[in-house]
């Protein structure tokens, strides 16, 4: 049994999103190292997730949603440290890839230095339904080609150093700022138009069910009704995003490094996160991986 690493993730209803993040740390961790935390005990989550360490907890609405969440997510990757180098910790729409020019990720992992956090930088799969089937099916990368840098979620998700990682999970404590070249996390929540609005559509009910607006709830906006706008337009908008001549992120490493600054008083660090100006497309051996 591999201890290099483990994958943890909370999860409520989102299957689809689910699959995906099972066939790719499943793949890669194997199961036994996959930890799912599901949120409301649903029944199709644990079917689904079976062979990884399933942990139901109750899925009452509150308004805290994202607090209680990170609380508990903080806590199970402190305890899992003990047992693993490094722990990869975010949504279940979020997933770290490893370049494969560069192997695999588990191999990668192995031979990271201890004590530290890694911060891939953040892609956002983008759906562009001008040039794409409607149906992405369930291998992603290839069907989907489109990416637009998401400084948002350039998250420091990969951990092996005892740190507090922000509710939302996009900034920690760790005061040393690692960007692995070959490493990315991509961010599923546009991959598919379709798969797009039934979730955005769940999201919605969750919020409406807590009878309170944004200002009263520490859950993020995009999860409420007022802030979500038009779907077709959010998606048709990609297709005017300029096209990147080449998938390079070195630029966008270094601005990372040079902005690297304390957060405040909060205690936490953080990066300059500019805009998505532009589309990148997927290189060919990054196909299949998701």
């Amino acid at each position: 049994m591999q201890t290099v690493a483990a994958a943890i993730t909370m999860v409520r209803d989102d299957v689809f999103f689910l699959k995906a993040w099972l066939r790719h740390y499943g793949r890669l961790l194997g199961r036994e190292n996959c930890y799912v935390i599901n949120h409301g005990r649903g029944a199709e989550v644990a079917e689904l997730a079976e062979g990884c360490n399933v942990i139901g907890i109750p899925g009452d609405p509150h308004p805290n949603f994202d607090m209680k969440r990170w609380r508990l997510l903080n806590g199970h990757v402190n305890g899992l440290r003990s047992y693993y180098r490094h722990v990869i910790v975010g949504d279940v729409d979020e997933l770290v890839v490893l370049d494969p020019a560069a192997g695999n990720l588990l191999d990668f992992l192995a031979q990271q230095p201890l004590r530290r956090v890694l911060t891939p930088v953040g892609l956002e799969l983008i759906h562009r339904p001008d040039c794409e089937s409607l149906d992405v099916g369930e291998c992603l990368l290839g069907p989907r080609r489109f990416l637009r840098h998401a400084p948002h979620y350039s998250k420091p998700c990969v951990l092996s150093l005892g740190t507090k990682i922000a509710r939302g999970g996009h900034f920690s404590q760790a005061s040393k700022l690692n960007t692995p070249e070959p490493l990315y996390l991509i961010h599923l929540k546009y991959c598919d138009y379709t798969q797009y609005v039934a979730a955005m559509d769940r999201r919605n009910r969750v919020t409406q069910e807590l009878g309170v607006g944004v200002k009263q709830a520490a859950i993020g906006q995009h999860w409420f009704a007022e802030a979500r706008g038009e779907d077709s337009a959010t998606f048709a908008a990609f297709a005017a995003l300029p096209l990147a001549e080449a998938f390079d992120f070195s630029k966008v490493r270094r601005r990372m490094h040079r902005s690297w600054k304390p957060r405040g008083e909060t205690g936490y660090w953080q990066f300059d996160r500019p805009e998505a100006d532009r589309q990148y497309v997927l290189p060919d051996r990054f196909f299949g991986l998701v």
